[in-house]
């Protein structure tokens, strides 16, 4: 502790000499402190800043800070469990934990109280800018200039009156490599830490690494390192493509990577990238997806790539723009029922109440605006029931007895959305029907209007819409004749449409229109109602099992709770459908045994197995891995073509396929009577 102290003295003396060198005698050459503080410094004293200001305190108000956080929802979504891990490991020894935007705003922040007082009397608190034009040298402004992490200790600080702070702060970037905001850490500089700064940056390179698997969960990502032991860890490079092959984004590591083989270019083909083909790589990885495949770059360098994607490896990818879908979760279901839960077509927003605190937020700034004519958005991965809200909102308003029309806007081809949307007449174009069509914009109308993906419209349509909304009539493909709509509208997204007006691609006027409020739907792994929704699902999946009472073991419902479900509640009713398959006649308890493969098929997910995933399973997945049947397929699908091989294999004999497939008679005969 005393050489601690002793050399925390002499950094202080260094710095108070150097502080009056600058300020006092104006010498522009001193020691003392390094080359990044001096130069923060000079641009302090060339903006005029007093480095003797008395404190301002101009946080935010209350609606501006919310309006921050909203456009910064990303960031905070995917920061906050970092945050709080982050504390638990200083919790008590004067520190703060911060988060704050590209510009320098405190959007969030966790401390010991102590701590916290002192820091609101320097504004240290949500709400606050930390920029440096506002608050001269800091950590959280100075790392935002300089583009890399900083420590600022002491009298470091340009503003007298932040002397008594210790800060270590690191940016954090997204997949183009913009400053998506900056974390950090403060304290008393009495309490300066060696390892902070190396605790942010570690911190900060689990941030970037959650933040790029969330925006591209529905695309291809491939992981590499020139080192086989670093795939997999937090230095990995990560490129995400699409379907035919090109970039859409690159994390920090990848990117200084291959800067030289993509020469900025964001559009960079994979086949510029690798010697491998991109066709060649999905080939390889289709026939292993867990394995470490050895590469060479362009230049020659080699590197270890291995598929880090949850989504299926199919040629063209067909899958993965496929409209959300999602079974609804019965409120308040505890327990295996033999009736099945209420139809997603008769559901309202109290039925989609389970108790999740994220959830029910969504649901009641949804439930204020029913009636009214404020459009909706809904943002969320795929997968966690968009369309579901969507419908739930109509069916809860005074629009319940009007027609709910769905539009899938990226699943529908660039030539054919105009005619679905707005109608066409009579031999509007070749091909037509001579009587013509309505199109889903009139056919809502006294309904709602629910637009799906909207961010994959193509411009030429959102100029129509927005039209047709300011308009309130839609004019047909060909006709002339202007037909009166009244529509409540309701759009969902899993992109950000803020960044899609800012990149061109979405009009702005029309995001204006659109987003009237806009709700978020969290993702599987992030909901506290796991259970019920379990519960609920396999209630569904019974209601034909009218000889048995069906439950889950506490063993896989825990497996369950911990793991990250990256396909959200349509993978977890996927695989408690392919469970409930498994069972045998007199099994009513669904083990990890019933549980398929493909959960475990990743080291990524190896802290979620069940203790007894090593124990035999039944055969339909395993079969269908060393049969042929392409391991990347959806659940459905394996069970389906499982079945199908093995009844071939078999002349068509039911018990010598059910032998086969490791199930029992009676099983097969249930699952063929759905396949018929």
């Amino acid at each position: 502790m005393a050489g601690k102290a002793l050399v925390r003295e002499a950094h202080e003396a260094r710095v108070r000499a150097a502080r009056e060198r600058f300020f006092q005698r104006g010498d522009g050459e001193v020691d003392g402190v390094t080359s990044v503080v001096l130069r923060s410094w000079s641009r302090c004293a060339e903006r005029g800043i007093d480095y003797r200001a008395a404190v301002d305190r101009d946080p935010a108000g209350r609606a501006a800070l919310a309006e921050l956080r909203e456009r910064s929802g990303e960031l905070l979504e995917q920061a906050g469990g970092i945050m709080e891990h982050v504390f638990e490991q200083i919790r008590a020894s004067g520190s703060m934990v911060i988060l704050a935007d590209a510009d320098g705003v405190i959007l969030h922040s966790l401390g010991d109280p102590d701590f916290v007082t002192r820091a609101q009397r320097v504004a240290l608190q949500p709400g606050a800018t930390w920029g440096e034009t506002v608050r001269g040298t800091n950590a959280i402004g100075t790392a935002l200039i300089e583009r890399m992490p900083i420590e600022v200790c002491g009298g470091e600080h340009f503003l007298d009156r932040n002397g008594f702070l210790t800060c270590s702060a690191a940016p954090v970037f997204d997949a183009e490599g913009r400053v998506a905001g900056v974390l950090d850490i403060s304290g008393d500089y009495r309490n300066y830490q060696p390892h902070t700064l190396a605790l942010v940056r570690l911190s900060v390179q689990l941030l970037e690494k959650r933040l790029f698997e969330h925006r591209f969960a529905r695309d291809l990502v491939l992981a590499f390192h020139s080192r086989p032991e670093y795939v997999g860890s937090l230095q990995e490079g990560l490129i995400a493509l699409s379907a035919d092959g090109q970039l859409l984004g690159m994390n920090g590591a990848a990117r200084e990577c291959l800067v030289g083989l993509t020469g900025g270019a964001p559009s960079t083909s994979l086949n510029n990238l690798f010697r491998t083909s991109f066709g060649t790589l999905l080939d390889r990885a289709r026939r292993d997806p867990a394995s470490l495949l050895a590469v060479e770059l362009r230049d020659g360098q080699q590197v270890y790539l291995r598929l880090k994607t949850t989504v299926p490896v199919r040629a063209g990818f067909s899958a993965m723009r496929q409209a959300d879908c999602i079974v609804a979760s019965a409120r308040g279901a505890t327990a295996p029922a033999r009736s099945a839960a209420k139809s997603p077509q008769g559901v309202t927003l109290e039925d989609l109440a389970t108790g999740d605190a994220q959830l029910q937020l969504a649901l009641d700034r949804g439930a204020r605006i029913l009636g009214k004519d404020i459009p909706l958005l809904i943002q969320g991965e795929s997968g966690v029931g968009k369309e579901l809200f969507a419908r739930a909102f109509h069916n809860s308003g005074p629009r319940r007895d009007g027609p709910f029309v769905a539009l899938n806007c990226a699943a529908i081809p660039e030539n054919l959305i105009e005619s679905e949307l707005f109608g066409y007449s009579g031999g509007a174009f070749t091909g037509a029907r001579r009587e013509g069509a309505v199109g889903k914009i009139q056919q809502a109308h006294g309904g709602t209007l629910f637009l799906d993906e909207i961010g994959d419209m193509p411009l030429g349509m959102q100029a129509r819409l927005l039209r047709v909304l300011q308009e309130r009539c839609v004019t047909p493909v060909g006709g002339s004749a202007q037909v009166a709509v009244d529509i409540s509208l309701v759009c969902a997204t899993h992109r950000s449409l803020r960044d899609l007006v800012r990149e061109g691609s979405f009009r702005e006027d029309l995001y204006y229109r659109v987003n009237g409020l806009t709700v978020t739907l969290p993702a599987l792994r992030q909901r506290s109602d796991i259970r019920r929704i379990v519960m609920s699902l396999l209630a569904r999946e019974a209601a034909g099992e009218s000889d048995r009472a069906l439950g889950i073991s506490e063993e896989v419902m825990r497996f369950f709770e911990r793991y990250p479900w990256p396909g959200n509640v349509r993978q977890l009713q996927n695989v408690i459908r392919v469970a409930v398959a498994l069972l045998d006649p007199d099994e009513t308890m669904i083990l990890p045994k019933h549980l398929p493969e493909d959960l475990f098929g990743t080291d990524e997910y190896d802290g979620a197995k069940p203790m007894s995933e090593e124990a035999p399973r039944a055969a339909p997945v395993a079969s269908a891995a060393v049969s042929g049947v392409p391991v990347a397929a959806s659940l459905d699908e394996i069970e389906l073509q499982a079945i199908a091989q093995a009844m071939r294999e078999t002349g068509g004999n039911v018990s010598a396929a059910a032998r086969r497939l490791g199930i029992s008679r009676n099983t097969l005969y249930r699952k063929l009577g759905r396949m018929s």
